[in-house]
């Protein structure tokens, strides 16, 4: 049935009050306006009486036999107190007595030549059912009506919500990166949800375009540096000994790599990296990628664990993440094995010591070209990036937190199967 904060069920929530509105407001004016016609027909009918009652002493022979003299009340103490004072006051006067309830009457008086009063009174009862039984109909059929059309307005307004769920799920998607997902609305006209739909494909489109073209850039660059990068390092390893040729070489290095890590976004970003799946011994595979990595590391094995994956991509993210750890994760005081690996039964656990991941990157993930926060060091912030693509080609999951005790970054990837 849907959630019931949902637009679906406003549309009929209002729809039921607006019914309810009108509803009571027609039955205000119908009950209203019956009553003043039955006041006013029950005034004019005990009028009537009366003067038929009182043609004889007028010395008139109309009407005088209509109505018998013996209900015509001439003592003010049997008529209601207001219905004596209004006809005192006007000569003449009616009055609607409803001081007994399943029993009212209409009283008309007249006061005489001689100062004295001669009333009327008419039973009102049938005329009191019929109004009742008119306004129990009401009610009863507005309610019925109320049932029928609110079902309705439920079920009719499920198509619009329908349609706005489906760009909320498109708009969804796209947030997650999936920039192909579509509401399918074309570029037709049509009501204000069409437009939205619309608006968010081209907008989808535009930012897949967009996305696209930094991605061409982005490999361009890295391959048309590959030739002069490889220059360099052909002349670095020329240049003659020494503090200078040593930093020429380190900065060659850092170039080199950047290159190389360029290039492999790229290839990760046009899916163009096809995983090679072989089971392995998870243990071996992550202590050697830890021990290329030529930094101290602890790496603790729980049992013997083996793993469905590609040893080559787990070794890459493996360093990525202890390079990662120990670039911005070493504090002092924490020098010997400040960073720590935990293998168990297919996960794979790399802590540090450090001030944590930021914020940023626990809530949207690891951005190229960012590392988040100063506290973490400096970097090209495509590490934790390629490690998190790598993952995605293997099957795995990996996942960034903060350590609860002492704040330390954890990453934990865990393999499929």
């Amino acid at each position: 049935m849907g959630y019931w904060r949902s637009l679906r069920w406003k549309i009929a929530l209002l729809v039921a009050v607006a019914c309810c509105s009108i509803a009571f407001i027609v039955g205000l004016l119908v009950h209203g306006s019956t009553y003043d016609r039955s006041m006013n027909d029950g005034a004019a009918k005990a009028y009537t009486a009366l003067d038929g009652a009182l043609a004889p002493s007028r010395g008139s022979a109309d009407g005088a036999d209509s109505v018998d003299a013996a209900h015509v009340v001439y003592n003010p103490e049997e008529m209601p107190a207001e219905l004596v004072r209004k006809a005192r006051e006007h000569g003449r006067a009616d009055l609607y007595d409803e001081s007994r309830q399943y029993s009212p009457r209409m009283w008309v008086a007249e006061r005489r030549d001689d100062g004295s009063l001669a009333a009327v009174s008419l039973d009102m009862t049938p005329d009191q059912l019929s109004r009742r039984a008119l306004d129990r109909h009401m009610w009863k059929y507005s309610l019925a009506a109320l049932a029928v059309i609110v079902p309705l307005s439920a079920f009719a307004a499920e198509l619009p919500n329908r349609r706005l769920r489906r760009v909320a799920r498109t708009a969804r998607r796209i947030a997650s990166g999936d920039l192909a997902a579509r509401t399918g609305a074309g570029r037709r006209t049509g009501d204000e949800i069409t437009e939205i739909s619309a608006s968010v494909d081209t907008m989808a489109d535009s930012l897949q375009d967009r996305l696209l073209n930094e991605q061409r850039f982005t490999a361009d660059v890295a391959h048309e540096l590959r030739t002069p990068l490889m220059g360099l390092v052909t002349s670095a390893g020329l240049l003659p000994e020494g503090e200078a040729t040593e930093l020429v070489r380190d900065r060659v290095r850092v170039l080199r790599t950047l290159v190389e890590d360029l290039l492999e976004i790229s290839r990760l970003d046009a899916d163009a990296e096809q995983a090679d799946i072989r089971p392995v011994p998870l243990g071996e595979v992550v202590a050697e990628s830890v021990a290329r990595t030529g930094l101290v590391t602890r790496v603790t094995v729980s049992g013997k664990p083996v793993a469905e994956t590609d040893p080559r991509r787990l070794d890459r993210i493996v360093a990525n993440l202890v390079t990662n750890a120990h670039r911005h994760g070493v504090e002092e005081g924490h020098a010997q094995a400040a960073v720590e690996v935990t293998v168990g039964d297919g996960v794979v656990v790399v802590r540090d010591h450090g001030p944590g991941f930021p914020e940023s990157l626990l809530a949207d993930g690891p951005r190229r070209f960012r590392t988040g926060a100063a506290e973490r060091g400096r970097g090209h912030g495509l590490g934790l990036t390629i490690a998190l693509g790598q993952a995605q080609v293997i099957g795995a999951t990996l996942t960034f937190a903060n350590a609860a005790d002492d704040g330390g970054a954890v990453a934990t990837l865990r393999l499929p199967g």
